[in-house]
């Protein structure tokens, strides 16, 4: 399992297209992939519960992934998260 916290630098935070793209980015991977914010956590993969979590830029979130492609999977949600416009 591999745990990393990351700070949300999408201009817009994670609204409803950026949380559909970064569903689509977690669904690329057979890990499971939570994302934590305070006392919430849900799966990376479920674009309802994403959007639960009302995520604004400059948040951050702690990233887990459990399975064979934990690290890949972490790492791309990362990029997508940093590099996004």
């Amino acid at each position: 399992m591999v745990r990393r916290t990351v700070t949300v630098e999408l201009a817009s935070g994670l609204e409803a297209r950026p949380v559909a793209m970064l569903v689509q980015v977690a669904s690329q991977y057979e890990s499971n992939i939570y994302v934590e914010i305070e006392s919430k956590r849900v799966n990376a993969k479920s674009i309802m519960g994403m959007m639960t979590l009302g995520l604004a830029a400059g948040e951050h979130i702690t990233i887990t992934a459990d399975g064979t492609d934990e690290e890949q999977a972490i790492t791309d949600i990362e990029k997508y998260l940093s590099n996004h416009e």
